[in-house]
C-alpha cells in the first residue's frame, strides 16, 4: 500500500484488559507519528460486551461509521466473565453480534498470525530447547470469513423429540482461491515452502480446497507445497515446529492451530494478528479479554503492540518502522523484563507492570534508526 501523510485509525478498546493494552498501543502510535512526520488521527469507539451494556449493541452504529471511515482498525479483546456474559442475549453476545459481523462487513478473509520465538523469548516456551532449536519463525494464514463459522445454522427438535443442531460448512472455489493466492505470495517472499493443512480423507470441503490449490500452484512453480492432514499438523507443531514457515488452512482449522501456536510460544499474549481484506483491515491480539486480571496493570501489551506493528506494515506501508517496533518489544524481554501474566515469581526475570512495559518499548523505539527519508 502506498504511503500518505495522514491516516484515520479506529481504536476498538474492547473489554477486560483491552483498554489497558490499548493505552500502550497509543503510546507507540504517538511516537510513530512523531518519528515519521505523519498525522495519525486516533478515534476510540465502543465495541464488545461492554458496548452492549452502554449502547444497546456490541457493534454500535457509531462504531460502524467510524470503522467505515478509517484507514485501519485496531481491535482490543472482547468478552466479559461468564456471569456477566449470561446477562447478554445469546444473539447479542460479542463474538456473534460484533466480531463475526466486523469480519463480514469488511470481508477480512485473510488472517495472519505470526508464531515468532526469537532467542529473547525462548524461555517462555514449554517446549524443550532441543525441540525449539535456533528459534521458531512461522506464519499461519487462516481463511477468516467462510466455513462452518459463517454457514447456515439450524436448531430444533426432531420427530423423535430430540434436540438437534445443524451447522453448515460451506466454501466456494473463489473463496478458496483468494486465500491460497495470499498464502502463495507470502511463501514466495519467504522460504518458498507452503504447508497446506487439510482433512481431505474425511471432508469434501478439503477435497475441493486441494483441487483449487493444485490449480493455483501452477502460477507459483518456485513454491514447494507440502500437504499435511490437520491432526498430523497439530502433532508436528509440538514435535518439530521449526519445519514450518508458512501454513495455510480453512477457518476452523486455523482457529485451533493458531491457538496451539500460542501454546508453543507459551502464551497467546505473544501472538498479535492481522485480519486483511482487499479494502480494509483490522488488527487484534489473539488472546482473550482476561476479565479476572482487568484493572490490575499486569497484562502484557506485546500482542497489542505487535498488532500495531502489523498495521504499520500492511495498512500504512511502513515496513521499516514496523520492524523497529518488533525489535523494540523483543528487546524488553531480552533485557530480562516481563509481566506477571506471562512469568511466574522465581522465573529469573524482573517483573514490571503493563504501563512500564509500554514505556520500555517506546524508550527502545525512540532510539531506533529513523525511517524518514
Amino acid at each position: 500500500m502506498s504511503k500518505k501523510n495522514s491516516y484515520k485509525i479506529a481504536l476498538l478498546d474492547g473489554d477486560g484488559i483491552g483498554p489497558e493494552l490499548m493505552n500502550e498501543a497509543v503510546k507507540v502510535l504517538d511516537l510513530v507519528e512523531a518519528r515519521n512526520n505523519i498525522k495519525l488521527e486516533l478515534i476510540h469507539t465502543p465495541f464488545g460486551a461492554q458496548a452492549y451494556f452502554d449502547c444497546g449493541h456490541p457493534f454500535p452504529e457509531q462504531t460502524k461509521q467510524i470503522c467505515d471511515d478509517a484507514d485501519a482498525i485496531i481491535k482490543g479483546p472482547i468478552g466479559l466473565s461468564h456471569e456477566a456474559s449470561q446477562k447478554i442475549p445469546v444473539d447479542m453476545q460479542p463474538e456473534r453480534a460484533a466480531l463475526l459481523p466486523l469480519r463480514r462487513r469488511y470481508d477480512t478473509y485473510a488472517n495472519f498470525r505470526p508464531v515468532s520465538l526469537p532467542p529473547g523469548l525462548a524461555h517462555f516456551s514449554p517446549l524443550k530447547k532441543s525441540v525449539i532449536g535456533d528459534g521458531i519463525d512461522m506464519i499461519m494464514i487462516r481463511e477468516l470469513v467462510g466455513g462452518v463459522y459463517f454457514g447456515n445454522k439450524e436448531t430444533g427438535v426432531n420427530d423423535q423429540g430430540l434436540r438437534y443442531v445443524v451447522e453448515t460448512l460451506e466454501y466456494d472455489e473463489e473463496q478458496i482461491r483468494r486465500i491460497l493466492k495470499v498464502a502463495f505470495n507470502v511463501a514466495q517472499g519467504r522460504k518458498k515452502v507452503l504447508h497446506n493443512i487439510h482433512k481431505s480423507n474425511v471432508l469434501k470441503s478439503s477435497v475441493l480446497w486441494n483441487e483449487v490449490l493444485s490449480e493455483v500452484a501452477k502460477d507459483y512453480p518456485d513454491v514447494e507445497v507440502r500437504h499435511l492432514l490437520v491432526d498430523a499438523a497439530a502433532t508436528l507443531l509440538c514435535l518439530n515446529p521449526s519445519q514450518f514457515d508458512v501454513m495455510v488452512m480453512e477457518n476452523m482449522f486455523g482457529d485451533i492451530l493458531s491457538d496451539q501456536g500460542g501454546g508453543i510460544l507459551g502464551s497467546l499474549g505473544l501472538m498479535p494478528s492481522a485480519c486483511l481484506g482487499d479494502q480494509k483491515a483490522y488488527y487484534e491480539p489473539s488472546h482473550g479479554s482476561a476479565p479476572d486480571i482487568a484493572g490490575k496493570n499486569i497484562a502484557n501489551p506485546y500482542s497489542m503492540i505487535g498488532s500495531v506493528a502489523m498495521m504499520l506494515e500492511y495498512s500504512l506501508g511502513m515496513a521499516a518502522e514496523s520492524k523497529n517496533v518488533w525489535q523494540a518489544m523483543q528487546s524488553v524481554f531480552a533485557q530480562g523484563y516481563s509481566t506477571p501474566d506471562l512469568s511466574k515469581p522465581g522465573s529469573n526475570v524482573t517483573m514490571i507492570k503493563t504501563n512500564e512495559f509500554g514505556d520500555r518499548v517506546t524508550d527502545a523505539l525512540a532510539k531506533a534508526p529513523s525511517t524518514v527519508d
